[in-house]
């Protein structure tokens, strides 16, 4: 049975007195059974430190952990019933894909035949059936994080930890293990944590996403939550592909409604009336327009397939749109931009914190 997974006040500082460097700064998560949790942010965040807590490997400095309600802090790695994907593969090279599925199992003294059965399982699961006597030397990279995966599922554990185990794969590889990982995820039901630098991983693998800065939990909640509402102008400018336009000008008051003025002076938009604030705007929002006010000059044209990224030259910054494959532009151009008033978002320029759509003017 999937088992929760409590993380309550959880701070890790390396180093004592002047010299002291806290990397994790008093963590708060609740990971219901069955869930799929990432943990995404920059190198350097304490992400991978709060997942080797969750293992055992490290010792928080303070807090408290529990999984499946049971205290864990101080009980060692073997005994919290977990299993750990990491970013190297680390099979054993002697043995066959088989044995480095079973190799936990026959560690933990499981009888030949159950063990036989168990590692037919996985190997089924996880579609590897037809590579169960090749030596990890014969795989390719995809196949033998498959193993890899394999070898961990092969316990059955209560809680899965995944440690950036696609950074080694190239771009198409990705994608198909993302969509492994997602499918096994759904077959297992497997309470997960997963560690991702990755923006893109994040947001199609996880059922909640935890997005962290310098130690620090910015927002957690679903990949909707986190793309549409983010909780201020760090996690909206770090998720999303490209990342969300945060707009240079300023607000000015006009009694109970707001008008932010972009900086190139032309524009004006209605904003909440809660003082200094900052306009943000996803790429796909903002729109060419021939009698848009608000104009600048074409820098790059991207095209990417499915989509063309266009990055334009204005007086509030450069500002990056999404548009439609083959749009006509070229570099040198000056074009109109248009948004509408629902698609804007709105942070307190001093805090970086999202104002809130009910501090808007009716």
């Amino acid at each position: 049975m999937a088992a929760s997974l409590h993380i309550a006040g959880i701070r890790k500082v390396y180093g004592k007195g002047a010299s002291a460097v806290e990397v994790l700064k008093r963590i708060d998560i609740e990971v219901a059974p069955g869930e799929f949790l990432i943990l995404v942010g920059p190198s350097g965040c304490g992400k991978s430190t709060l997942l080797n807590i969750i293992a055992g490997l490290e010792q928080p400095s303070e807090g408290e952990l529990r999984i499946a309600g049971k205290a864990v802090v101080g009980v060692a790695p073997a005994q919290r019933d977990i299993a750990m994907v990491f970013q190297s593969y680390a099979l054993y090279p002697t043995m066959s894909v088989a044995e480095n599925i079973g190799f936990a199992l026959e560690m933990r003294k499981v009888p030949k035949e159950a063990r036989t059965k168990r590692i037919a399982e996985v190997a089924a699961m996880l579609q590897i059936e037809h590579l169960l006597e090749r030596r990890p030397a014969q795989l390719s990279g995809g196949q033998r994080q498959r193993v890899a995966m394999g070898r961990a599922l092969a316990r059955d554990p209560q809680l899965f930890l995944f440690d950036e185990p696609l950074s080694n794969l190239d771009a198409k590889l990705r994608v198909e293990m993302r969509a492994e990982i997602k499918r096994l995820h759904q077959i297992s039901g497997i309470t997960s944590v997963y560690v991702t630098h990755d923006q893109i991983e994040a947001m199609t693998l996880g059922s909640r996403i935890a997005v962290m800065k310098d130690g620090i939990l910015q927002q957690i909640g679903t990949p909707d939550d986190i793309y549409n509402r983010p909780a201020n102008n760090y996690v909206a400018s770090f998720i999303g592909s490209p990342t969300m336009n945060l707009i240079a000008g300023c607000a000015i008051s006009t009694g109970p409604r707001g008008i932010f003025r972009i900086q190139d002076g032309c524009e004006t938009v209605v904003c909440p009336p809660a003082g200094d604030v900052q306009l943000g705007l996803r790429p796909e929002h903002i729109h060419f327009s021939a009698d848009a006010l608000w104009r600048g000059q074409v820098m790059v044209v991207e095209p990417t397939g499915a989509d063309t990224f266009v990055v334009v030259k204005t007086a509030a910054g450069n500002i990056t749109t999404r548009t439609a494959p083959h749009v006509a532009v070229t570099v040198g151009d000056v074009v109109g931009l248009h948004f509408a008033q629902e698609h804007a978002h709105w942070f307190d320029r001093q805090t970086g914190m999202r104002v809130s759509a009910e501090s808007r003017s009716k």
